[in-house]
């Protein structure tokens, strides 16, 4: 048996539109939620030109030529604004006939590299139970004919399966969304012996550390411990109607453990320090869960890793921004402060579900706004743009 993939109606007719404006062929992201019975697809969104194409609206007659870099680039930005709970779960193309058998080889190859450039910036580990298989959609833009394969991204000899791709209306309108803030305060060691202060580096380091500490952490729904395996709904009311506002929010507190209990017992070491880094503040974390029987397992697996990805993504941004702005950092033993980037939330068109992105104090409304066009193909109006922080996060 296949996998089934239940899509947001809205994303056909995103998809019919592309296969009009686009010749020879378009590729793009899919965007949704993976449990063990079923797949979600909220979103599909098309890689985003490069400077030379926007002119002309032509991309390279030969798919030999797709740019793997460019489109695996655009998926580690695109992941970076989703909130817990969702991912980029498939790749698609959207091809002339003559195109179609060279199609799926470039849509193998184009999972197994987008889910290597994405993996590689994790901070956690896939749980054993979890679904491994990733979509690869073609559509063939004469007959408009859907095909839809799916590969095991842990196995680099999977074969293709195949998997069904089946419209549903309003599915993006009613999801369950966990929020919570968690107080962030790390201290990270700089070694005396370590050469060059790689801060990015000894950063990544520490926020492995934390990511551990986080992973073992005491979750409480709405108050209450709830076993792994009850429905996260139990005991409460469902709400009717496929309405914009009927996201359910469950507000979630994370205690974070202060000694491991004896199996984690390690002994302590001393070492000779040169500096230190210290993350203070608190963030704002969110995930969501599709509302079939969900368990809290799966909520609270995908709130975690809303948790170290917010941090991680931060980091790395505010990295980018330094060596952009500063050039490559140099060895300097001052003290200095640096104001990681505030979450914002943007509703996605037509659903519940809010997706995510970071802001620098001084940027405008109109570089979010250009940025949500550019990654994810979505005009955003400046006041739907949601702050969920204080600056001094």
């Amino acid at each position: 048996m296949g996998r089934t993939y239940f899509v947001e109606e809205a994303i056909g007719q995103y998809l019919s539109e592309l296969s009009t404006k686009l010749k020879p062929y378009v590729t793009g992201l899919l965007i949704g939620q993976c449990s063990p019975q079923r797949d979600y697809v909220i979103r599909a969104v098309r890689t985003p030109p490069k400077e030379e194409q926007k002119e002309d609206n032509i991309s390279p007659s030969k798919l030999a030529s797709i740019d793997e870099e460019w489109i695996t680039t655009h998926a580690s930005q695109v992941s970076r604004m989703l909130p817990g709970g969702l991912l980029v779960l498939g790749v698609f193309i959207i091809a002339t006939p003559e195109l179609s058998k060279e199609s799926q080889n470039a849509l193998r190859k184009l999972i197994f590299s987008v889910e290597k450039s994405l993996t590689k910036r994790r901070l956690w580990k896939p749980a054993e139970e979890e679904v491994s298989d990733r979509a690869a959609l073609q559509i063939c833009s004469a007959t408009k004919k859907v095909v839809c394969r799916t590969y095991d991204v842990q196995d680099p000899k999977s074969s293709a399966k195949p998997a069904d791709w089946k419209y549903q209306s309003a599915l993006s309108a009613s999801w369950l969304a966990l929020d919570c803030t968690v107080n962030v305060n790390i201290h990270i060691p700089l070694l005396a012996t370590s050469p060059n202060h790689d801060l990015e580096k000894n950063t990544k380091n520490g926020l492995n550390r934390w990511s551990k500490q986080i992973e073992d952490s005491v979750f409480l729904i709405n108050g209450q411990v709830k076993d792994d395996d009850t429905e996260l709904l139990e005991g409460q009311k469902k709400l009717r109607g496929n309405t914009q506002s009927s996201t359910q929010f469950s507000d979630v507190k994370v205690l974070t453990q202060l000694s491991q209990g004896s199996s984690h017992r390690s002994t302590a070491t001393v070492q000779v320090c040169s500096g230190s880094i210290n993350l203070k503040g608190a963030v704002r974390c969110r995930a969501y869960v599709h509302n079939n029987k969900p368990k809290v397992k799966e909520a609270i697996q995908a709130l975690k890793r809303d948790i170290i990805n917010t941090l991680n993504d931060r980091c790395e941004i505010l990295f980018e921004d330094l060596i952009i702005n500063k050039g490559p950092h140099k060895k300097n033993f001052e003290r200095e402060y640096h104001v990681l980037p505030q979450r914002l939330f943007v509703p996605l068109a037509g659903s519940s579900v809010m997706l995510s992105d970071y802001k620098f104090g001084d940027e405008a409304a109109g570089e979010i706004q250009e940025r949500f066009v550019e990654m994810l193909d979505q005009s955003v109006q400046a006041e739907d743009i949601h702050i969920a922080e204080d600056i001094n996060t």
